[in-house]
């Protein structure tokens, strides 16, 4: 019924719906022109599975978790740092970045999950002399760190582009861009900049 998109755009964002029912579609213009945010919002009938929503900054959905696996693999192409919205059910075996229960006054849909896409890190990156080889589920990974120390395992987060790992030894915080990783290493309380 377009709640979730009027509710983006009376807090200021632009927003757009896609739906497959066309009777949904207008009756969310309906009620948008009843909100007043009809010049910040627009629906389209479509399916959600041919759409191009590759622009969006947030995606909120409520559909069946069934549908939101079936919508993981474009979700996790979208640019590092956006967030999905989902209502109640969740995405396969992607964990939620944050969960919200609203337990007073509701009797249904009283879950809100969000996922912050993560920048891709599996593979191998070069550190000046050292070697970083990572495997990635999601927003966390693990891999070794090859040095002329030896090896050392390695475990670590992504919130969108942000980094957080460590070699035990070790603490690694920074930002992804691509094929570029860099930031701050802090070993006994010294920072050194680093960049893969």
């Amino acid at each position: 019924d377009g709640r979730n998109v009027i509710a983006a755009a009376k807090r200021g964002a632009r927003a757009h719906g896609i739906e497959y029912n066309p009777e949904l579609v207008e009756l969310s213009k309906r009620e948008a022109k009843k909100e007043g945010v009809s010049r910040r919002v627009s629906f389209e009938v479509a399916d959600l599975f041919k759409s191009d929503f590759s622009k969006a900054t947030i995606v909120i959905l409520f559909l069946l978790p069934e549908m939101n696996v079936k919508l993981r693999p474009r979700l996790l192409d979208l640019k590092p740092g956006t967030r999905i919205v989902a209502n109640t059910f969740t995405i396969g075996d992607w964990s939620a970045d944050e969960t919200s229960i609203v337990a007073d006054s509701c009797e249904h849909w009283c879950t809100g999950r969000m996922w912050i896409v993560p920048a891709k890190v599996a593979g191998t990156w070069k550190l000046a002399q050292d070697e970083l080889t990572l495997n990635q589920t999601y927003q966390t990974f693990s891999g070794t760190l090859k040095s002329t120390n030896g090896a050392m395992p390695v475990n670590g987060r992504l919130r969108g582009d942000q980094i957080v790992f460590s070699d035990g030894r070790t603490q690694y915080t920074g930002r992804v861009a691509g094929n570029v990783m860099e930031g701050f290493a802090r070993t006994s309380g010294v920072d050194n900049k680093f960049r893969a």
